[in-house]
């Protein structure tokens, strides 16, 4: 298991404005999208914004309920707009919640939701977003679940 404090995890922080211009831009959405967090149980905002291969972004936030189980995190409610649009192939996915100590690294359930569509590029970032950790999903989940392989070419 990869610890917080592990040299392996340090290598993969980089400050933004060293990043792409795109993911850059990507961040900002999921900044933008963290606002719109329904979270009154919590108080715990997160955003998120995917990249779609065709260069459309789709943004999404944690959504909570009174009854627990039926909320959605950010990730998936980005998958699921863009799914729902007819997009079902990804390039990057961008994390961003109000932990200041912490990368907010996506939940379980939602590195296997997105495990269905393939091996996506994945920038998570704190609050101030002067840092970002990059890795892949892959690499968050190296053993997802699958029972066929799906083309979505």
């Amino acid at each position: 298991m990869l610890a917080r404090n592990d040299n392996l995890f340090k290598k993969k922080i980089y400050k933004l404005k060293t990043l792409d211009d795109n993911i850059q831009n990507i961040v900002r959405e999921a900044v933008e999208a963290r606002e719109h967090a329904y979270s009154p149980y919590s108080g715990f905002k997160v955003g998120a914004a995917v990249l779609c291969a065709d260069g459309k972004i789709y943004t999404g936030c944690n959504i909570e309920n009174n009854s627990f189980g039926v909320g959605i995190c950010a990730e998936r409610c980005a998958y699921s707009k863009a799914i729902s649009e007819g997009r079902k192939n990804f390039k990057a996915v961008v994390v961003v919640a109000y932990q200041e100590k912490y990368f907010t690294m996506p939940c379980g359930a939602c590195r296997q939701f997105m495990s269905e569509f393939g091996n996506v590029n994945l920038y998570v970032t704190k609050p101030g977003c002067e840092e970002v950790f990059v890795s892949t999903l892959e690499e968050m989940l190296p053993f997802q679940f699958q029972t066929s392989n799906h083309s979505f070419d």
